[in-house]
């Protein structure tokens, strides 16, 4: 069975930094393509970046370019999201996707911005 474990998230202050993790189980990890998503209140959901099973390729949203790192250990079945420079707008449930057939999800965690 396809888990998908997310963790890391919470309040910060604006320029701040948060890093997320994802713990994946069930499938062999480094053959698939891993993502995190982000959706904020009354918006949809959005994609934040992106990265190969092997780790050598990276995309990201413009949003989010040159602060926001994806990494990912596959001996460790994790995927990270280092988020620095952090802005309110950066408010957003974050969610761990792998391109696992038709899509597996996690199940969120919430990033808050804030003063």
């Amino acid at each position: 069975q396809v888990q998908l474990v997310e963790s890391g998230g919470g309040l910060v202050q604006p320029g701040g930094s948060l890093r997320l993790s994802c713990v994946a189980s069930g499938f062999t990890f480094s053959s698939y393509g891993m993502r995190w998503y982000r959706q904020a209140p009354g918006k949809e959901r959005e994609l934040v970046a992106a990265i190969s099973g092997a780790g050598g390729i990276t995309n990201y949203a413009d949003s989010v370019k040159g602060r926001f790192t994806i990494s990912r250990d596959n001996a460790k079945n994790t995927v990270y999201l280092q988020m620095n420079s952090l802005k309110p707008e950066d408010t957003a449930v974050y969610y761990c996707y792998a391109a696992y057939y038709s899509g597996r999800w996690g199940q969120g965690t919430q990033v808050t911005v804030s003063s």
